[in-house]
């Protein structure tokens, strides 16, 4: 099946291009225009783009660095696979650092910090009734970002960014599932109401119960997309 093309580049603002052609890859790779197991062309890549293959070869090697890209000898680069033991490893490393996160916040966070995790939690439920899962997604990952902003720990800022951006194929996919948000509505509240009270084994207790619970149902769906394609 053919895909849908990529969309030509607009040169605007200040970002360099290399930078801008990354972004137009990454982005089809999480959405899934760019599906795993295709070989990247960097010709027929850079003609849909409207630029030359420089920024093509660059974006393809900073995307093979953060493991969205794998390089096959003598046969090139390929969009990377989604795989039971790749889940199972990232969540480990993800479970261990956000519930660190969120201890430090409960003993961290000021008034300011509850004040906009209600008002984002808000926004979430009024996503949920409208029934817009690409909306969720933004709002979701927000909602970590500040968990991880209020830790006051800069290092595990980074170092969860850099793990969110490993995740965001899969978070898309666990989060298309209509349980895995309803779930989220709630345990976001307990991990809230924990951080109010400062409680801080409590709250890691919600997160930690919340990354297993999509890890679980990523995981399940995965299983049944390798069954089919067994069958097929």
């Amino acid at each position: 099946m053919t895909r849908e093309k990529l969309s030509p580049i607009r040169l605007e603002g200040y970002q360099p291009l290399r930078d801008m052609v990354f972004d137009v890859l990454m982005n089809a790779i999480m959405q899934g225009q760019l599906s795993p197991g295709e070989r990247l062309l960097e010709v027929q890549l850079a003609d849909e783009m409207g630029v030359s293959r420089t920024p093509v070869r660059e974006a393809i090697r900073r995307l093979e660095l953060e493991g969205f890209v794998v390089m096959i000898p003598r046969k090139g680069a390929y969009v990377a696979g989604l795989s039971v033991d790749d889940v199972e490893s990232v969540y480990e490393i993800r479970t261990a650092l956000e519930t660190l996160a969120v201890r430090l916040a409960a003993q961290r966070m000021e008034a300011e910090d509850y004040r906009q995790l209600d008002e984002l939690a808000e926004q979430m439920k009024a996503t949920w009734q409208e029934r817009n899962v690409d909306q969720w997604v933004t709002l979701d990952a927000r909602f970590h970002e500040l968990l991880y902003k209020f830790s006051r720990n800069e290092r595990l800022v980074q170092m969860m960014s850099n793990i969110m951006e490993q995740l965001s194929r899969y978070r898309i996919i666990s989060l298309a599932n209509v349980e895995v948000r309803q779930n989220s509505l709630a345990v976001h509240q307990e991990v809230i109401e924990a951080l109010r009270r400062r409680d801080s084994e409590m709250a890691a207790v919600a997160a930690a119960h919340h990354i297993e619970n999509t890890k679980h149902s990523l995981l399940k769906m995965l299983q049944t997309k390798f069954a089919a394609a067994d069958k097929a």
